[in-house]
């Protein structure tokens, strides 16, 4: 007994220790979607302010395809020890489950939350060289030529395909689903005029830069960022549409690294710079704690079974 509790004692030193040099390497950021759209966007932001305040480099690594459940499935490889992290989405890891026959995973004990770290509304799209000029205009053009239109999307599940959905169902149009390998890659056959329009979170900086027309908002109220846009709900459309970004690790991982990371995370959130610059994107910064994303997340993937249903969304 003695000899069993004299190795209880060293087992609990050494893990102290290696814990309390958490983190002495550097650590993959994985994002399960390619560069360029607003999962990425956020990522980025990210990743110096959490260099400097971790003492460690921290990089995005992209993985993207069907959906975020290819990436996301290869990051439940890795070792839940805190030197892999998931950018996390409502799409993958709450509608994804409603959406998918066999996604890879289970949404719901495959995963340790870290940090809920923002909310991006969808916005109503077009090409800077589209006809319409506003949602009216898109409204009465669809309506009269039932299936000739498409709206893209960052791949099935994706926030996009989500909204437009719900768009689809709410309005009685008839428009056609262009799923992409990202919002990135939509987002760029959408201002070359190939796909004609995209309810996305990530094409704030496009807008601004007169490459594509805001319509509408797919939020309770307008946004800071475009003050001029209206909600869908102000044009008529009853809807609100948005997607959620956090940081998750492999279920299993060290309670003392998740907290670690979830104060470190806290810290960079609170920097105006940082919040500046999701703020520039659209997004609404969250923080708070590992209970408080644990809860939001469990509740999340509850709340994405009726919205994948009103969305009308058939199951892969």
């Amino acid at each position: 007994m003695k000899i069993r509790g004299l190795w209880a004692v060293i087992f609990a030193v050494l893990s102290f220790q290696v814990l309390a040099a958490y983190p002495d390497k550097s650590i993959k950021f994985l994002v399960p979607w390619p560069p360029g759209g607003a999962t990425d966007q956020v990522a980025r932001i990210l990743t110096v302010p959490l260099s400097k305040e971790l003492g460690v480099s921290v990089f995005v690594e992209n993985k993207g395809g069907a959906g975020g459940n290819i990436g996301t499935q290869a990051f439940l490889q890795d070792r839940p020890d805190g030197y892999s992290m998931l950018m996390a989405t409502s799409s993958t890891n709450a509608a994804g489950p409603h959406l998918f026959a066999n996604q890879g995973f289970d949404a719901a004990k495959d995963f340790t939350p870290v940090i809920l770290v923002c909310t991006i509304p969808n916005i109503m799209v077009v090409p800077e060289s589209s006809p319409w000029n506003s949602l009216r205009d898109l409204l009465a053009d669809v309506k009269q030529n039932p299936g000739k239109y498409t709206y893209g999307s960052a791949g099935i599940g994706a926030s996009q395909h989500l909204a437009g959905a719900q768009f689809k169902t709410v309005t009685g149009l008839d428009i056609r689903h262009v799923p992409y390998k990202g919002s990135g890659p939509a987002a760029l056959d959408l201002m070359a005029g190939h796909i004609d329009m995209m309810l996305d979170t990530g094409s704030l900086n496009n807008i601004k830069a007169g490459k594509l027309k805001a319509l509408g908002v797919a939020a309770d109220k307008r946004i800071p960022e475009l003050p001029n846009v209206p909600t869908l709900k102000e044009l008529g459309v009853p809807m609100v549409a948005n997607a959620w970004y956090g940081v998750m690790l492999p279920a299993g991982a060290p309670k003392d690294v998740t907290e670690k990371l979830n104060a470190a995370f806290n810290k960079v959130l609170k920097d105006p710079e940082v919040r500046k610059s999701l703020q520039g994107i659209g997004a609404q910064v969250d923080g708070g704690s590992v209970n408080d994303f644990t809860k939001f997340s469990q509740s999340e993937i509850k709340r994405y079974e009726g919205i994948v249903k009103m969305s009308g969304a058939p199951k892969e």
